[in-house]
């Protein structure tokens, strides 16, 4: 095997693959990436044996050949390379040689006979998707997913097809995340519903591929989801289990509605915070007729208070929170408002963007 190419066209793919492998593996050749030139194109592979990620691109190949190589040790050293030079490399023997301009780097291989096989193929149709409007929709729920929970099926994020329409939930049973996004509803049988749960890294490395206004490809079938992306192809396993039954924890009708200005509430809650207990967290809400007051103190007995006008003429109310919970909610909602649905100091509350009306989230409350 042996190529030559500018460093700026690999650097993304070996980034993104080493972020894929795991390094701290039993077996050695789970470390590294496998490497295939054929016809003029270079396949890249990653996997965890849960995740894999490839990446196809066009090379100037003088000869072809298979190789695995360490990814991370590969990725660090094109990152470290000059962009000006031409890349040349080669395989002799065991050995895969790195050459750019003055700079020279040998590299261990492993026989890609030991490679793990491919996570497989999903037959049957796809579903288009714009990669920016769902990238958008993922972000606004990612960061409520559960990380290590004893509860596996939390440990992810759950992605529902039917009837036209996406929904993505998240929960790590503290606070909730949804959002829904409307697809063609004859790219996946109209009204016919999929379910599955794609895990956290699955998730957090999905993001990484999705980029610009393009279209890429979903497929979903009981076990993989894969993902086509320009020149990547994505696939993960799925997390077995039920997802929890969402519709149960949004609280329905009723409860005092306050609109508040969203940048003005985050701030303020992000001042108040820094006297909440570091452990806990923990902030109160006062609502009343025309203001929101926003407390908080420590065991060094120092106390804040933020006083905050809205729009509001309805009884008072008060209710705890962690505040780390409400400024994730803040940073995933667009637009200048939020309203939040507050019931009574023992319900979760409502938060919505008032701009958006396709995205919602539930937050537990906290007895302070």
């Amino acid at each position: 095997m042996k190529i030559v190419v500018d460093r700026d066209l690999l650097i993304d793919s070996l980034q993104l693959i080493s972020n894929v492998v795991e390094r701290r593996q039993t077996l050695p050749v789970l470390s590294n990436m496998r490497l295939i030139v054929k016809d003029g194109q270079l396949e890249m592979v990653g996997t965890d044996l849960e995740i894999e990620l490839q990446a196809s691109l066009t090379v100037n190949a003088e000869s072809d050949g298979e190789i695995t190589v360490p990814a991370k040790k590969m990725s660090d050293i094109w990152r470290s390379l000059p962009s000006e030079r031409p890349i040349v490399m080669e395989q002799v023997g065991d050995r895969l040689k790195i050459k750019s301009g003055g700079s020279s780097y040998s590299l261990s291989t492993i026989a890609v006979s030991e490679f793990p096989e491919s996570l497989g193929d999903i037959e049957g149709e796809s579903t288009e998707i714009i990669s920016e409007k769902f990238r958008r929709s993922v972000e606004e729920v990612a960061f409520a997913m559960a990380q290590q929970d004893v509860r596996y099926f939390l440990n992810g994020m759950l992605i529902e097809m039917g009837q036209g329409k996406i929904k993505l939930v998240a929960t790590d049973g503290h606070r909730l995340a949804l959002t829904e996004m409307d697809v063609e509803a004859s790219a996946h049988g109209g009204g016919v519903s999929q379910k599955a749960i794609i895990p956290r890294k699955g998730v957090l490395e999905l993001l990484k591929i999705l980029d610009g206004s393009e279209k890429f490809s979903l497929q979903v079938s009981d076990k993989l989801i894969t993902v086509r992306s320009g020149n990547y192809q994505f696939t993960s396993k799925l997390v077995e289990g039920q997802f929890p039954d969402y519709n149960k924890v949004v609280p329905q009708g009723g409860g005092t509605e306050v609109t508040i200005e969203r940048q003005s509430l985050r701030e303020a809650l992000q001042r108040a915070s820094i006297l909440s207990n570091e452990k806990y967290r923990g902030i109160r809400l006062l609502v009343d007729k025309g203001s929101l007051k926003i407390q908080a103190n420590n065991p060094e007995q120092e106390e804040a208070e933020e006083v905050l006008e809205i729009s509001y003429d309805g009884g008072g109310l008060e209710i705890g929170f962690n505040v780390s919970y409400i400024l994730d909610v803040l940073g995933a909602i667009s637009g200048s408002e939020a309203k939040l649905t507050l019931i009574d100091g023992n319900s979760s509350a409502l938060i919505e963007g008032i701009d958006d009306s396709n995205s919602l989230y539930v937050v537990m409350p906290m007895r302070l």
